[in-house]
């Protein structure tokens, strides 16, 4: 079988998604195992050491959680931002056709809840938790759609992996506006400042990795410093990454022939070791590479795997450790609210939005994928894990009862959205061959 070389690298990413949620189930239900075992102890003993410097003039000394929750998640926050980059400008939302159908399904998975939530809400303290079920875990769902084979389409793969990428700039947007603290204009002048000189620098073609990863850790700083939740910082320093290559692939081909050719007129050394002739051509086979590689595409590419298989699973061990024991207070309402939201609100929002706008002619929905996959979809999208929680504990910061009722009514939500959505897709009638 030939693989299409437009599809390959999208199916690629379907395949390390679907794999990472494996790994982020795992992780979850260890952190659920031992936070109600008796190490449960050692578990919030880990997550609240503190580890960082701190000088009479400058401090950074956090709980390790919260390097976790900050630092890791900026890189997440970073690739999220590349791809978001990636599919504005090339990929499947680069164009009003293309973006329309991912469009008004995250409108509806995002709106909808978030109406739901503060329509169900009684309890003032609990209000700010609206935006808690609005964005999609991708990873999770991606790894469901990946484990009912040929029953999808890859176009609705690609659909549900488009309206979470649109989920996610919302949930950052969201952020950025009402989950940030007091705001210290100073600091973040001088990190805008910093942007703009790096957004300057890849507007005139120029990019250096040394660079941009020294002011991202200065930016990333001083948005910690400054009140703006740090993790901002990754996807706003994700948008200076330049896109282009700076030679076509012709360029790069007559003079990867011209150094094939140099290294076997070379002189062999007989030691394990090059000669000064083939160290010549390889430092010059490293430069045409780097010239030829987009430093989007190949920080994506390199990032891509460190955040699936190791970040994101990581940010699950550390957070979803719930005390699941009767003794402890809970607000019901909240964990109610949350599940309702999660499954009700994400399936009836992303369907109801998707289906008007195709009776009213707004979008056109590829011919392989049917009304009851779009409904199907929808409630996997109710899978909210990672960017739920994390807006969960950016709420409720305060307030230990109600981030543990948070992270519960994400648990079953998601839960429940999970085994609806496999079993429509799972018994629906069309079988794609």
């Amino acid at each position: 079988m030939i693989e299409n070389p437009i599809l390959s690298p999208f199916q690629k990413f379907v395949k390390i998604e679907g794999f990472s949620g494996i790994l982020l189930l795992l992780a979850t239900t260890i952190a659920l195992i031992w936070a109600n075992s008796s190490f449960s102890e050692s578990y919030n003993a880990l997550w609240q050491y503190k580890i960082g410097v701190s000088t009479e003039s400058f401090e950074l000394y956090k709980p390790l959680i919260l390097w976790i929750n900050d630092g890791l998640m900026a890189v997440f926050f970073f690739l999220i931002g590349l791809e978001i980059k990636r599919e504005f400008l090339i990929g499947e939302l680069n164009t009003t056709k293309k973006l329309a159908f991912p469009l008004f399904g995250a409108l509806g998975g995002m709106i909808i809840p978030v109406i739901l939530f503060v329509f169900i809400n009684q309890n003032p303290d609990t209000l700010k938790g609206w935006g808690i079920p609005m964005a999609t875990d991708i990873a999770f769902s991606l790894a469901i759609l990946n484990a009912l084979g040929k029953r999808v389409p890859l176009s609705l793969k690609i659909f549900l992996t488009a309206f979470a990428i649109v989920d996610d700039l919302g949930a950052v947007l969201v952020i950025a506006l009402f989950y940030s603290g007091t705001i210290k204009v100073s600091l973040l002048g001088i990190a805008i400042a910093l942007l703009i000189v790096l957004y300057f620098l890849s507007f005139k073609g120029f990019y250096s990795k040394f660079l941009t990863i020294t002011l991202g850790v200065v930016i990333w700083t001083l948005f910690l410093k400054a009140g703006i939740h740090p993790t901002l910082a990754g996807i706003l320093l994700a948008f200076s990454i330049p896109i282009r290559q700076k030679i076509k692939t012709p360029e790069f081909i007559d003079n990867l022939v011209k150094i094939t050719n140099n290294i076997k007129q070379a002189a062999i050394s007989k030691k394990p070791i090059l000669s000064k002739e083939q160290i010549h051509e390889i430092d010059d086979l490293e430069d045409w590479t780097n010239k030829y590689q987009s430093p989007l595409q190949h920080l994506e590419h390199n990032l891509h795997d460190w955040v699936a298989y190791f970040i994101i699973p990581f940010f699950a061990l550390a957070n979803a450790g719930v005390i699941l024991n009767s003794d402890v207070p809970l607000e019901m309402p909240l964990v109610i609210n949350i599940v309702i939201c999660l499954v009700l609100g994400k399936s009836v929002g992303i369907s109801a939005v998707v289906l008007l706008a195709k009776k009213l002619k707004l979008i056109d929905i590829p011919s392989d994928i049917n009304n009851l996959q779009i409904l199907g979809v929808s409630f996997l999208a109710g899978i909210g894990f990672t960017m739920a929680i994390f807006i969960a504990g950016l709420a409720f910061s305060s307030s230990p009862i109600y981030i543990d009722s948070a992270k519960i009514g994400i648990l079953i939500g998601s839960l429940i959205s999970a085994v609806i959505g496999y079993l429509i897709l799972r018994f629906q009638k069309q079988k794609i061959t």
